[in-house]
């Protein structure tokens, strides 16, 4: 009997023409993208499915033995504790739109040591308010910049600052050497680093382990001086104890893309801070993202026919 994939819905358009192109590169699979109401017939004999899968369609399974997330990073709720439990082996699209992401942060980071968020809010005001004091720009060939967690984003952050001149410290739960780093230190090291920082640029996954780990403690670590970007997942920053110290001073400037709670709600004083740089959760945007996950799942697709190795595989008691 062959394998069969279901699309579990519901899908974008752009995965409409999967399930023709992935049976015929995949000789023996057969793939389904059924419509909601087909959702639970057509997870009870699967093998394997792509998407989301809530607790309830998992239930209707009964031999499904791999399922791959649409995500590197999936929603919050992904990972609950059936799906840790059960046998299924999941896999994520890890490094599907890493230059898109790395492009992005580089903006946000130049656009903060440059002073231009609050350029552009003059600009909208027509005032013309140039600051020629020295110390109202970062020099990167002078600053020093934390990434936390060196993951393939991470390494592409810390190259392209890199090249900037900027000196690069990474921290990471699997520290190793990585170009243009000056080094790469276990997480135990985050509270040691983070007062010597320039930049502290956030790029770790929403796990149990990092919801929530930038708080008001370690936010009261940085220098007054520093920057502060999250492009990683939102649930990693306490955002009120962000805009409390922001408010106190006792930090520079901030950028975000990514929030505990999105939309951002139109309230939050964030909005209002001219220190900050707000980005809607875009920072993924890009072109051949759609080809770039069919490429994952078609190599992934070919391995669970095969019976080899998938890539990407995530450890989903640590969410990653």
């Amino acid at each position: 009997m062959s394998p069969t994939l279901v699309l579990v819905p519901p899908q974008r358009d752009s995965t409409a023409d999967w399930p023709a192109r992935l049976m015929s590169e995949v000789p023996g699979l057969t793939v389904i993208r059924p419509a909601m109401e087909d959702a639970v017939a057509a997870l009870r004999t699967a093998d394997a499915a792509y998407g989301v899968l809530p607790v309830e369609l998992l239930a209707a399974t009964t031999r499904l033995r791999w399922l791959q997330a649409q995500q590197a990073g999936p929603p919050p709720g992904f990972y609950y504790p059936e799906l840790v439990a059960h046998p299924v082996q999941v896999t994520n699209m890890r490094d599907t739109y890493t230059d898109h992401v790395a492009t992005h942060t580089l903006a946000l980071v130049l656009a903060l040591c440059r002073g231009l968020p609050r350029y552009v809010r003059e600009q909208q005001t027509a005032t013309w308010n140039p600051d020629w004091d020295p110390g109202a720009v970062i020099s990167l060939p002078d600053a020093t910049a934390l990434i936390v967690g060196v993951g393939a984003l991470g390494i592409e952050i810390g190259r392209l600052l890199h090249a900037f001149g900027v000196q690069v410290t990474g921290i990471d739960v699997r520290p190793e050497d990585r170009p243009g780093f000056a080094e790469v230190l276990p997480v135990e090291a985050l509270d040691d680093q983070l007062p010597a920082a320039d930049l502290v640029i956030l790029t770790v996954p929403h796990t149990p382990d990092t919801e929530g780990m930038i708080d008001a403690r370690r936010l009261g670590l940085l220098k007054a001086s520093a920057f502060f970007v999250n492009v990683g997942r939102g649930p990693t920053v306490n955002l009120d104890a962000l805009d409390a110290a922001l408010a106190a001073g006792r930090l520079r400037g901030a950028a975000l893309d990514v929030f505990e709670t999105e939309p951002l709600p139109a309230d939050h004083p964030l909005w209002r801070r001219p220190e900050v740089l707000i980005t809607p959760h875009v920072a993924g945007v890009g072109p051949h993202e759609a080809e770039r996950r069919f490429a994952v799942l078609l190599e992934n697709a070919r391995s669970f026919v095969a019976g080899d190795n998938l890539i990407n595989v995530v450890d989903k008691s640590r969410w990653f």
